[in-house]
């Protein structure tokens, strides 16, 4: 016998009025990670200071700082998000009627938004800091590139050799005999055989080499103004030529060793919140099975 449809009974299905997200702990456990955060930070900033010292050969190297500080990020991360996702876990609200699996996610949903607003304000407390690290960063690789170009930018950082072309020529035009030349003859000659000069290294710093017609005329240039024989003047020209190179090899050095620790501090700077990430959402879940496991404890007695 049919029975008529009108009589079936469905039940709707119920839709939580509730929200998932229980933001007060996850404020809560965000909190208490900024503050574990800062107050590492701190430490390690007293620790690395102990590594460095004023005195020539008491610094610890530099390699060996990046390193204790690649670790010691991912200490901070590992016990800042861990301690502020697990007490985000034991302080949220009981989900009644949501199956474990279910109660699972949300407690490492929970974790992972606890690590994440504690990361977004971490970053705005230090937002100044790591804006001059880059900008720094960034400020001495452009200034090591323009050096490659032209020998006569002074360096921008204080890591670079001074690349100022009017110590090269003066040290061409340094007379064997200063008393020989009248004061008067010597400024207005030597200035424009200074500029003469800038030019040429210039135009052979841009190159990537002096040509052999400017190097001969370097040479005679050096060997009349200041009185020393074609080898003598030979041999001046090829050491400061070897000091240009030198200062050139130097700036391309510390651009290239400026990239490669920013590079390494970008990269383990990641990899510790990633290690950050998933600590939360197991303290989080942990944190939030612990406090079930109680409370079933608490009823059951």
């Amino acid at each position: 016998m049919a029975i008529p449809t009108s009589s079936i009974m469905v039940d709707a299905p119920v839709e939580s009025s509730s929200s998932a997200v229980s933001w007060a702990p996850v404020i809560a456990g965000a909190f208490v990670a900024t503050v574990v955060t800062l107050v590492l930070m701190l430490v390690g900033a007293g620790l690395g200071l102990t590594l460095i010292s004023p005195f020539a050969g008491e610094s610890t190297s530099a390699a060996t700082v990046s390193v204790y500080a690649a670790i010691w990020l991912v200490v901070v991360q590992w016990f800042s998000s861990g301690v502020g996702a697990y007490l985000t876990g034991r302080l949220r609200t009981k989900w009644v009627g949501v199956h474990n699996d279910e109660v699972f996610f949300r407690d490492t949903a929970h974790g992972f938004l606890t690590w994440a607003v504690a990361t977004v304000v971490v970053v705005m407390f230090l937002g100044s800091t790591v804006s001059s690290i880059v900008s720094g960063t960034a400020r001495t690789v452009a200034s090591a590139a323009a050096v490659t170009t032209t020998v006569a930018a002074s360096a921008a950082s204080e890591n670079l050799p001074d690349l100022s072309t009017s110590y090269f020529t003066d040290a061409l035009l340094r007379p064997a005999d200063p008393r020989s030349v009248p004061p008067a003859t010597a400024a207005e000659s030597t200035q424009a055989a200074t500029a003469e000069l800038s030019r040429i290294l210039m135009r052979s710093a841009a190159n990537g080499e002096i040509s052999a017609d400017d190097r001969t005329y370097v040479e005679q240039l050096i060997a009349a103004r200041t009185g020393l024989a074609e080898a003598d003047a030979k041999a001046r020209v090829d050491a400061v030529l070897k000091q240009i190179e030198d200062a050139k090899v130097a700036a391309q050095q510390a651009a290239d060793t400026a990239r490669k620790s920013a590079a390494t501090t970008a990269l383990l700077g990641a990899l510790s919140l990633f290690i950050g990430a998933f600590i939360a959402c197991a303290a989080a879940a942990l944190g939030g099975r612990r406090r079930d496991e109680d409370e079933a404890v608490f009823l059951a007695s």
